[in-house]
């Protein structure tokens, strides 16, 4: 199998690289590109549209893995043009390429494409309703993968998190040692979810397509969509926060910490450019019933983590 892989550097591209290699051969660049076997250049930078198709064409590759997105959340609200190109436009021209090689496509999306209310979980055929402008690109995105017509596989997830790189557990453990008092919100709703879980799945998913269609001699319609992607659970940043830190397991601060008291607060008291949804949480039953995939809860992933940066 012959794969590409885009933003091989990010938090969930890194496990990726991981995960893929023991399908076949993986190509993986970051925003600046590489050369293929032959020297031939290779682009990775999802703002130079001509440049992708060009690699598609170049590699020829079974499968494109798109690991890369606009991100910063806040940041896209000034900047809503480069992250439509980003997060709309490249994985339309990824998905049009796919379409003509007959190739697969795996893109990830976000919990941000719904408006975050109510207390159910969501459901990859519920009403979507973004707040912001990364939501809407990451929706646009997903519709334009959709209209071309390509093999895909879409996965929603949210609050991800890895040892490499800041997520929001360091950064708790970094204020809990400087500061006595630390405020965290406790009315947003979803399930902290590792890039190497995500990473797991897409590998086991795009192995079970593939057996599928070599089973069948048909490409097509199998196990293609859109899938919830997150552990298994549910928490709050407040909750979150206090397992982190936790780590005696006895719901007491860790000894080495300067923190005395996390409070709970509403997401009004912290000014942000994009509006939050408060229910982030994502039912998981669709991808469950079609891969047969158990997901563990958020804190066994949460706890490794802490392990690995921690030992």
């Amino acid at each position: 199998m012959n794969i590409l892989l885009l933003g091989k550097n990010g938090q969930v591209g890194w496990e990726l690289q991981r995960s893929l290699s023991v399908l076949g051969t993986v190509t993986a660049l970051d925003r600046s590109g590489g050369a293929s076997a032959s020297g031939q250049p290779l682009c990775g930078d999802l703002s130079d549209l001509d440049g992708l198709a060009a690699t598609v064409r170049q590699l020829r590759p079974d499968v494109i893995v798109n690991a890369a997105a606009h991100t910063a959340v806040d940041k896209a609200e000034s900047e809503p043009e480069l992250a439509r190109t980003l997060n709309a436009l490249a994985p339309g021209v990824l998905a049009q390429e796919a379409a003509k090689l007959g190739a697969w496509l795996v893109h990830y999306s976000t919990d941000y494409v719904f408006n975050g209310s109510g207390t159910q979980p969501w459901r990859e055929d519920d009403p979507t309703g973004p707040l912001s402008v990364y939501g809407h690109t990451k929706l646009e995105g997903e519709h334009a993968i959709a209209a071309s017509g390509c093999q895909h596989l879409i996965f929603r997830t949210s609050w991800v998190y890895a040892a490499r790189g800041g997520n929001f557990a360091k950064t708790m453990l970094k204020l809990a040692k400087e500061r006595e008092r630390l405020t965290v919100i406790n009315d947003q709703f979803g399930a902290p979810t590792g890039a190497d879980l995500i990473a797991d799945v897409t590998a086991h998913a795009i192995r079970q397509v593939f057996r599928q269609v070599q089973g069948s001699g048909d490409g097509q319609g199998h196990e293609q969509g859109i899938y919830h992607l997150v552990a298994s659970g549910q928490t709050t940043w407040f909750d979150y926060a206090n397992h982190v830190l936790a780590l005696d397991g006895q719901g007491k601060f860790a000894p080495h910490l300067a923190v005395k008291e996390v409070t709970p607060v509403p997401s009004s008291a912290f000014a942000t450019a994009a509006k939050r949804p408060h229910n982030s949480r994502l039912s998981t039953a669709k991808l469950r019933s079609a891969f047969q995939i158990t997901l563990p809860p958020w804190q066994q992933g949460v706890d490794r983590m802490l392990a690995e940066i921690h030992p």
